[in-house]
């Protein structure tokens, strides 16, 4: 046995080597080659695949040439036909997708709560068609078809839009898969990390997610974050040769790699498959249940009512009794409650990716349309992240040295490709960027980490001797130089100069290395140049945050820069001045005058922070939550990490690392603020949506229940189950329109009150309940209502206009609808009105009232309609006392998101900065306040206020006068004419 396993193996061996010397010999086609490895015996292709398919087996403990011989790769790269070759043999550098069966999909939403209640009323249906039979009658199964019916259609739909729902999710997270920089043909280009094979070299920087298991090359150890993988928390340092994991992050360095494994045969992949998956329930699916669970047990205590009293009172007919209690389970659940919530979030994250903000988690729309507090940075969100430099203004500290030669040596310490905003605006001030590196040779670029805050080149000048340059955060810089206690003075001075015109700034220094050592300290380091850095707020950055205000929610800066230009920028965008240094809040040394108060409170009435680390944001979210807000986090960096995790809603910024993305809820692929707070308008709108349908199926089912037990008890009447099957296919069918309703964002942040959404809906259920009970008691004695018909309309009309009422937050008549939710309801109402009229049938157990009589009941749904609105105020005015306010300021009719309630915020501005620049006394503001709804006026006031800012940001004599002149109404012009200033 053991002599035939080691034939075995020795003609595995043979065969493998065979197959490795033809790919070497490029005088044998390629395609004989494949071919002899696709006619592997079976005794020895086990063997082949072992090596093939799972190098790392073999690649992650041998020398780095022994991998690049193994992998038949060098440093240059793979080809483009080496690569298609081996995604052939080892496929695509991705997990495999589990397919979930079609049939078994659509089975699956016949299985939850809802259905099963639907599911026991065909059961129910069924025995009562058996026991007709039993007595003789001719059976009928259109109960149990149509209860199968309705629940087969809902299914469908289900299927459909969630099928939808899912292509298009599997869409937007295409465009947030992740990229590699991979060399291939000789040329460094981005790929999708799914095209990786085996044998591709590979660039690995900060932030990078590693895309495959890999051995890295020559270069500066990593710091590796592996606790994805392995749970360490903290980093791990990886030196040439050692080997990285698939899903790990860089937290420090760049390298270049060679890949040795892809896809499932990773460290990771493979670990995957020894992971089974868990259901997290999540706040919204706990909503969801609460939801169906009250409608569910409301049901329930119908049904037991009405079997205590039909037949341990009344001791009705069997027959006749099972027919009521179809009527409270096929009418009072809201099977289609799961469908309308799932595809009206699915639509809307649909359309917050066309704003620009791709949804990662479907419920962080919920939680972004709660968000009161958004802490965002300042640099790419705030700004332009287009950084100049003013020549001029640089100031020089070494002798011998011009300001030509601090940009020269600046450019020497910055990257010539794969550049930052830092890197772009230092190197774009040389005439040609070649000069960065013209006469000399680099031997070594250490890349900015959060760490060190700085950049360094080493290199060789013409002559052979060696140099090396630094560029980065002044402190850092500063404790480089030699001099630092003679020249720190004026270092701080300059800085402070600066940050008071908003500018940043960036320190250069260098060193002589006379050992030729790259890794040697150097001789001593000389400060030679501070250059000032402008990166411009972005022109809607300061309306951005007035909006933002508007909307309840408080934006709080996040800046690394100093305090000063934390505040100038602040300042000039409108968000206040009240800032922080974060090591007085949060470090060690903690500022004296800000611990006397509370941190909590100091950090919740803060406009900004200044001098943030990473740790810091973390802190900062930590405490916000702890005060019980809704927080947002932006981020771009891999040490941004912690905190986006942390916070409610972390939000990773346009051109993000992967780490970030990573550790993010929602990506924006647009920069800027404006992009943030028109996706919380947009989740605010799905969120109304949502809310809006619950408080109405919350309602449908008290109104249904309560109604027809009423009905049942108090008159023994037998309502038709199939006609309450009608009600329910035509209410659904209008309500599924509610997913792309015309709704008016709430100017609060929203959250779930299930104490609201369910006392909205008893109230109001029971009011229709009554309405249905005195229209019956009404026409029961009357010889010209056929009742069945009369009440199946009067109950249909009034259940569909409900909608209009629980969707509305002020008048519902004044809240313009969907178009689709209009067209939907008329239909149905054509539909149910045309059936009340004019149908007579036995199998449905109606007959035809005639238009006349239609038309009476039509007025009577519309007067109880009447009454909702002031119902739905009263509720809301007991559960919070804002009622009236809402019935009385939210009159406008015919409004959308955008222009809602701009007239009154731009007159309450107006008078606002009337009366701040003394255009207009405290004491007349009442009395004028409706003065300034005109237009034209606010725009005058507007233009002259903006002359008078941008004078006084002069800073001139003549800005001064100018401006006080402005203020005070007086003819420039005329000035001028008799005065010089």
């Amino acid at each position: 046995m053991l002599c035939l396993q080691y034939s075995h193996c020795a003609d595995t061996l043979l065969t493998c080597s065979l197959r490795r010397d033809k790919m070497n010999d490029r005088s044998i086609a390629l395609d004989a080659v494949n071919k002899e490895a696709v006619d592997l015996n079976l005794k020895t292709k086990w063997f082949y695949i072992l090596i093939m398919l799972k190098p790392s087996l073999f690649q992650e403990n041998i020398p780095l040439e022994e991998v690049f011989e193994n992998l038949k790769c060098t440093r240059e790269g793979l080809s483009s036909d080496d690569v298609q070759e081996r995604l052939e043999l080892f496929g695509y550098n991705k997990l495999e997708e589990k397919k979930e069966s079609k049939i078994l999909k659509f089975l699956g939403f016949m299985w939850n709560p809802l259905s099963w209640v639907m599911e026991a009323a065909a059961l129910m249906a069924l025995i009562l068609t058996q026991f007709k039979n039993k007595k003789g009658q001719n059976p009928d199964y259109h109960d149990f078809a149509g209860i199968l019916i309705l629940l087969i259609i809902n299914s469908t739909i289900s299927f459909i839009e969630e099928n939808n729902a899912g292509n298009a999710a599997a869409a937007l997270m295409a465009r947030l898969a992740p990229k590699a920089k991979v060399l291939r043909d000789g040329k460094w280009s981005e790929e999708d990390a799914s095209v990786l094979v085996p044998g591709d070299i590979v660039s690995i920087k900060l932030g990078d997610i590693i895309p495959a298991d890999a051995r890295l090359l020559e270069g500066d150890p990593l710091k590796i974050d592996q606790s994805a993988l392995t749970g360490e928390s903290l980093p791990v340092t990886k030196h040439p040769g050692d080997g990285v994991y698939s899903g790990s992050t860089c937290k420090q360095g760049e390298i270049e790699a060679v890949v040795i494994a892809t896809g499932v045969h990773t460290f990771f992949g493979k670990a995957a498959h020894l992971v089974e998956n868990t259901t997290h329930v999540g706040h919204f699916q706990q909503v969801l249940r609460s939801i169906g669970n009250f409608c569910i047990c409301s049901i329930a205590i119908g049904m037991f009512i009405e079997i205590c009293i039909m037949f341990g009172y009344q001791h009705r007919p069997y027959r006749n009794g099972i027919d009521a209690l179809l009527v409270l389970l096929i009418g009072g659940i809201p099977i289609a409650m799961p469908t309308v919530l799932s595809v009206t979030m699915a639509i809307g994250s649909h359309r917050l990716s066309q704003q620009g903000a791709i949804t990662k988690r479907m419920t962080a729309i919920e939680e972004m349309a709660g968000m009161d507090v958004l802490c965002s940075d300042k640099t790419g969100t705030l700004t332009l992240n287009k950084l100049t430099v003013d020549k001029n203004l640089i100031e020089v500290f070494a002798k011998g040295v011009d300001k030509d030669m601090v940009v020269l040596m600046a450019a020497r310490a910055s990257r010539l490709e794969n550049q930052d905003a830092i890197d772009t605006a230092i190197v774009q001030m040389l005439g040609d960027p070649k000069e960065a590196r013209a006469g000399i040779r680099e031997v070594h670029f250490l890349p900015f980490n959060p760490t060190d805050k700085r950049t360094a080149l080493t290199y060789l000048d013409s002559a052979d001797n060696m140099h090396r340059v630094s560029k980065g955060a002044p402190e850092q810089i500063l404790n480089l130089a030699v001099n630092k206690s003679e020249i720190a003075g004026r270092v701080h001075a300059i800085i402070d100069k600066f940050a008071e015109r908003g500018l940043r700034s960036l320190a250069v220094a260098r060193q002589e290395v006379p050992a030729g050592i790259k890794d040697s300290p150097g001789g001593p380091w000389e400060f030679i140049g501070l250059l000032p850095l402008f990166d411009p707020p972005r022109h809607d950055s300061a309306e951005t945050i007035r909006r933002a205000l508007d909307l309840g929610v408080s934006v709080k800066m996040i800046t690394g820069d100093q305090l000063a230009i934390a505040k100038e920028t602040g300042r000039r965008l409108g968000m206040g001045t009240n800032m922080y240094p974060s090591a007085s809040l949060l470090g060690e040394h903690k500022d004296e005058a800000a611990s006397a108060l509370p941190i909590d409170e100091l950090i919740e009435k803060a406009d900004g922070f200044a001098g943030v680390f990473p740790e810091n944001k973390y802190e900062i979210v930590k405490i916000l939550q702890a005060s019980k807000h809704i927080c947002g986090m932006t981020g771009d960096g891999v040490n941004d990490a912690p905190a986006l995790k942390k916070a409610d809603i972390g939000i990773a910024v346009a051109d993000a690392t992967d780490a970030a993305r990573s550790a993010s809820d929602i990506v924006l692929t647009e920069p800027g603020l404006s992009v943030i707070i028109s996706a919380v308008l947009t989740s605010r709108a799905i969120f109304q949506r949502m809310k809006n349908y619950t408080i109405y199926a919350v309602s449908i089912t008290i109104r249904i229940v309560l109604g027809f037990l009423l009905l049942n008890i108090c008159w023994k009447f037998d309502f038709p189950p199939f006609m309450v099957l009608v009600i329910a296919v035509l209410n659904d069918g209008t309500i599924m329109t509610i997913s792309k309703d015309r709704v008016k964002p709430s100017q609060f942040p929203d959250s779930w009150k299930l104490s609201e959404i369910f006392a909205t809906g008893i109230v109001i259920g029971s009011y229709l309940a009554l309405m249905t009970v005195l229209f019956f008691y009404l026409a029961h004695e009357t010889d010209f209502f056929k009742l069945a018909s009369a009440v199946y309309l009067q109950v249909s009309v009034i259940s569909q206009a409900l909608i209009f009422v629980t969707r509305s937050t002020g008048w519902s008549y004044t809240e313009r609808p969907g178009l689709l939710l209009v067209i939907a309801f008329i239909i149905a109402q054509l539909i149910a009105t045309a059936i009340s009229a004019l149908v007579t049938s036995k199998l449905m157990g109606i007959t035809g009232l005639g238009w006349g009589w239609t038309g009476v009941i039509w007025l009577y749904s519309i007067a109880s309609y009447l009454l909702l609105d002031p119902i739905k105020f009263f509720v809301r005015y007991a559960l919070s006392g804002r009622a009236w306010g809402l019935m009385v300021n939210q009159r406008t009719a015919f409004t959308n998101q955008k222009n809602f309630g701009r007239e009154a915020r731009e007159a309450a501005w107006a008078t606002e900065q009337r009366t701040l620049h003394g255009l207009q006394s405290v004491e007349t503001k009442m009395f004028e306040k409706h003065a300034f709804g005109d237009i034209n006026l606010m725009a005058e006031e507007a233009k002259r206020r903006a002359e008078i800012t941008r004078m006084r940001e002069l800073h001139t004599l003549k800005g001064k006068v100018e401006s006080f002149a402005k203020l005070r109404g007086l003819d420039i012009d005329a000035m001028n004419q008799h005065y010089t200033v």
